[in-house]
């Protein structure tokens, strides 16, 4: 621990501070939790993630182990259980745990296991999230107004915008396991620092819809091991500044594990210059998450297919020529075209009204979002049976006790 500057002393300057105990609430007292914590694994023989920092892997013949790590909070998961049991005890030993058995609930969010799948879902956080803001007795259809897009001068300034800011960041947290809320919250985020009663009240139809799709998650069943991708762009769709909103959604299977919708950082051109700025996010992710399997030591057997509504795009990826037209479009974006043609990539054309991706682009009108949310998300989840837990798989949930100093 060096002195700090301006701090130093005049006839000391080459002493050192020592360190009594570390505080939490300190910049480097997470860095130096995780470098300890890490150190450990990796002393017990895993290996780092490249494309996750908090994923640990294990791999030992035919052993395979995961550890998830979220500050102190533990997933193990493997194809081993004695070998879980063995490395649960040598952690034990170096820190202080707390076995919380088969994981069924982590970061508020609800893991339940049948022998039909696994559905996550945040019905507890949502419920709490309702009675916080006393928006426990209202629904709606819709989470967004499909007539009207929001803009900053909709409405009057909130004379305390403490209220907005706290009900926007918990609805962000629940697109974690909701799908069908990333476009409207999205929409809400921008306006966290001016906010008027035009957003609240936006705000306040998110959570009228999440009081009447309490039940909703994501839910995930066994299936073929392809990814593959849907995206979509509306372009110019912004009223105030004319910037286009990007949408994707990845399927492992027939499961969606991946998903966003978010403004472009630049104005485009034209609609074909917006979906190709798309196409090239989603090529992103999909390659982001190619190598998150490597790590987990799973290989595709099938190249990932991408499907967009825009024929103009999809040429354009598709082309090594550079276009005239295309010459103002960043280089970073022309990426796809190599993925493309080093066959890491197959891109395909879907009809507008097949592509899911739609939902995270723009206010749709309320069949059309009914539509393709039913297509995301399952209006109910399977009823878990008595001895569904004999079938449940071998994740441990884990939790670091906190120690006085």
């Amino acid at each position: 621990m060096q002195q700090p500057q301006g701090y130093v002393h005049p006839s000391k300057p080459h002493y050192v501070c020592k360190l009594l105990k570390s505080l939490y609430g300190l910049k480097q007292a997470p860095r130096a939790w995780f470098e300890r914590f890490t150190s450990q694994l990796l002393h017990l023989g895993f290996v780092a993630s490249l494309a996750d920092s908090s994923l640990f892997v294990y791999q030992s013949g035919s052993t395979i182990l995961y550890l998830l790590l979220y500050v102190d909070d533990i997933i193990i998961t493997g194809n081993a259980p004695n070998q879980i049991t063995c490395l649960i005890s040598a952690l034990s030993a170096t820190f202080d745990l707390k076995d919380l058995g088969p994981l069924n609930y982590f970061l508020g969010i609800q893991i339940t296991p049948t022998k039909y799948g696994l559905t996550l879902s945040q019905t507890k956080y949502a419920s709490d999230v309702l009675h916080r803001f006393n928006m426990h007795n209202s629904k709606t259809k819709t989470p967004c107004c499909p007539a009207t897009r929001l803009t900053p001068d909709f409405g009057m300034p909130l004379s305390d915008p403490s209220t907005y800011r706290s009900m926007v960041g918990a609805l962000q947290y629940l697109t974690f396991t909701r799908p069908d809320l990333a476009f409207s919250v999205h929409q809400l985020c921008q306006f966290m620092q001016f906010p008027t009663s035009t957003h609240l009240e936006a705000a306040k139809r998110v959570l009228r819809y999440v009081r009447g799709t309490l039940s909703h998650g994501i839910y995930f069943s066994r299936g073929p091991f392809t990814l593959t991708a849907f995206t979509d762009a509306d372009w110019a769709g912004d009223p105030f500044d004319r910037k286009s909103t990007t949408g994707f959604m990845v399927f492992l299977g027939s499961n969606p594990i991946s998903w966003s919708s978010k403004k472009q950082s630049t104005v485009s051109r034209s609609f074909t210059e917006a979906e190709y700025r798309a196409l090239a996010t989603t090529a992103a992710e999909l390659s982001w998450l190619h190598q998150l399997f490597r790590d987990l030591l799973l290989f595709l057997h099938h190249v990932p297919v991408l499907w967009c509504d825009n024929v103009s795009a999809l040429a354009l990826a598709s082309n090594p020529v550079f276009h005239a037209r295309t010459k103002h479009v960043e280089v970073d974006y022309h990426f796809i075209r190599e993925r493309v043609l080093r066959k890491d990539l197959a891109i395909s054309f879907v009809s507008g009204k097949d592509n899911l991706a739609d939902i995270f682009t723009k206010p749709l009108p309320g069949p059309l979002f009914l539509l393709f949310r039913d297509k995301l998300m399952p209006r109910s989840f399977p009823i878990r049976l008595r001895g569904d837990d004999n079938n449940r798989k071998t994740e441990h949930h884990l939790q670091l006790k906190e120690e006085d100093g």
